[in-house]
């Protein structure tokens, strides 16, 4: 399994509805299928990159997928474990949504706003909900996050954030801290909606 490929920009195609960049890695080039909003954040060509890779290998080929950090491409994993996601479909959707919006959309069981991917029809957008909350759930299980954090921070409130913040790639230290300075803000603590605590979360781990 191929992690990430660290090389130099060589060219970026577009055919067939997929975008692919070759980048150089010791003399070779490497096919990458990328996501419209990754070419955005490449460099000029012949400047050197980092890309983030899943491989999926089948009976008549073997193709690369192309992310812009591991965050992402351990969402798009996760996609493509749902029932009826391909590789395709998992793209889109990160595409079209990004990375916070979908990560929200799943953990609030937000079905309308993950059927706004176009071939994402009501039954997928559940499934998609459904197991995939299922999964962050356990993953917020083994960071060891199902303790209260401290008073001021409902505790439905609390499992949203956690499981937002952990699937964008932040740590189970750091989402604590940050559950546990935001919730000495009375204003905050007025608030019953998730995405205000997100939105407060992510600027104060931006810092």
């Amino acid at each position: 399994m191929i992690s990430y490929l660290k090389g130099t920009v060589a060219d970026i195609t577009k055919g067939s509805n997929r975008l692919i960049l070759t980048l150089e890695v010791n003399q070779i080039g490497y096919e990458i299928q990328i996501l419209p909003r990754v070419s955005g954040q490449l460099p000029p060509s012949g400047e050197i990159t980092q890309i983030f890779t899943h491989q999926q290998v089948k009976e008549d080929q073997i193709v690369l997928y192309g992310f812009g950090s591991a965050t992402e491409r351990d969402l798009f994993r996760l996609l493509t474990s749902v029932s009826g996601v391909g590789a395709q479909l998992a793209i889109a959707l990160l595409d079209t949504l990004g990375l916070p919006d979908l990560v929200q959309a799943i953990v609030g069981g937000n079905t309308r706003i993950l059927a706004k991917t176009p071939g994402v029809g009501t039954k997928t957008a559940e499934r998609l909900a459904l197991e995939l909350k299922s999964k962050l759930s356990q993953w917020r299980q083994q960071e060891g996050l199902t303790t209260s954090v401290a008073a001021g921070v409902p505790a439905a409130i609390q499992e949203e954030v956690e499981m937002v913040l952990l699937a964008m790639g932040y740590t189970g230290a750091e989402v604590l801290q940050a559950l546990q300075t935001l919730s000495q803000d009375s204003n905050l603590a007025k608030k019953s909606n998730a995405d205000d605590w997100i939105k407060e979360a992510i600027t104060y781990l931006s810092r």
